[in-house]
């Protein structure tokens, strides 16, 4: 779809302009390639139903589209769209909309969409309290056969879940952004570049002295980076890899409720945020603690509460 045709030089100028901006806040590489692409799909659409500028798009038009999606066929395999690609494009087109709210735009995007079964899963992916304890115990002798990368595994999971960080803001973490008297960490490349300091616990401050005072050493070139997480080539971990090691910690639980639930950097972020509800912390706290711009973002998990509470979880 990157290749596919506009004729429109202001929806070419606007991808172009857009992927700018996203660079500049600090978006993961992968979504300032990958946006830009899905929106070029939607210009392409808008292109083939006569609509030439973006103030006379209206939601019918944005449910209208999301209704081709559906039914298109897949261009890398058979069927149809999955699930998870058809969520990827409601994320471009409300990053659109912020685009265009942060360049004073006359009449920006409305957009009111969405994925019941991306909202069910999300749901059903939360961890329990337990199951998160289990994760974290999995680090003390089965995660890994090298204790190093065991000691990394749980300072993982300490930022990811103890501290609710994003995969990307985990990345972008440097070994001075640990604040150890101050029990906080300094997160500098949040999203939009916002900064923020996030509190942990004992327990998360001693995950943390042992991964960066007795594991890190032993990683080659650990004394050559200031990347707090670094991979066994001595470079700053990827995105991917972190993901790849949340999998691999929840494998070596050899719990299937656990494994089933498919866990990700994201789901970790879902299930603190739910247990600290669970905990009676309010929820404007919660909304500084996971660094939310609005309120509304932090509202879904009083519905995630609301459905564990009713036996949906």
């Amino acid at each position: 779809m990157k290749k596919l045709p506009l004729q429109n030089p202001t929806y070419r100028a606007l991808l172009l302009s857009f992927a700018e901006w996203l660079d500049i806040l600090g978006h993961t590489e992968r979504s300032v390639y990958g946006m830009p692409i899905k929106l070029r799909e939607f210009f392409h659409w808008l292109e083939g139903e006569g609509l030439h500028h973006l103030e006379h798009v209206n939601p019918k038009h944005i449910n209208a589209y999301y209704q081709h999606l559906k039914t298109r066929p897949n261009q890398r395999k058979a069927g149809g769209l999955g699930n998870r690609y058809l969520n990827k494009h409601q994320s471009a087109l409300r990053k659109l909309r912020e685009y265009q709210i942060a360049h004073k735009a006359a009449s920006p995007l409305r957009i009111h969409l969405r994925n019941e079964e991306t909202d069910m899963n999300r749901r059903r992916n939360v961890l329990t309290q337990d199951q998160a304890r289990t994760l974290f115990a999995v680090t003390e002798e089965d995660s890994h056969h090298w204790q190093r990368l065991r000691l990394r595994d749980r300072a993982l999971l300490t930022c990811l879940y103890s501290c609710g960080l994003r995969r990307n803001e985990t990345v972008q973490l440097e070994t001075s952004d640990v604040l150890f008297e101050r029990q906080r960490i300094h997160v500098r490349k949040g999203k939009n570049y916002k900064e923020r300091y996030v509190p942990f616990n004992g327990h998360a401050l001693r995950s943390m002295e042992d991964y960066i005072y007795e594991a890190r050493p032993q990683f080659y070139n650990a004394s050559g980076t200031g990347a707090l997480f670094i991979s066994t080539k001595g470079c700053r971990v990827r995105g991917v890899t972190v993901l790849n090691d949340v999998k691999r910690i929840a494998n070596a639980t050899g719990d299937r409720d656990i494994i089933e639930k498919d866990i990700s950097p994201h789901i970790l972020r879902h299930s603190i945020a739910t247990h600290l509800l669970q905990r009676g912390v309010p929820i404007k706290n919660i909304k500084t603690f996971l660094g939310h711009d609005s309120l509304t973002s932090t509202q879904i998990y009083t519905h995630l509460l609301k459905e564990k509470e009713h036996g949906g979880l």
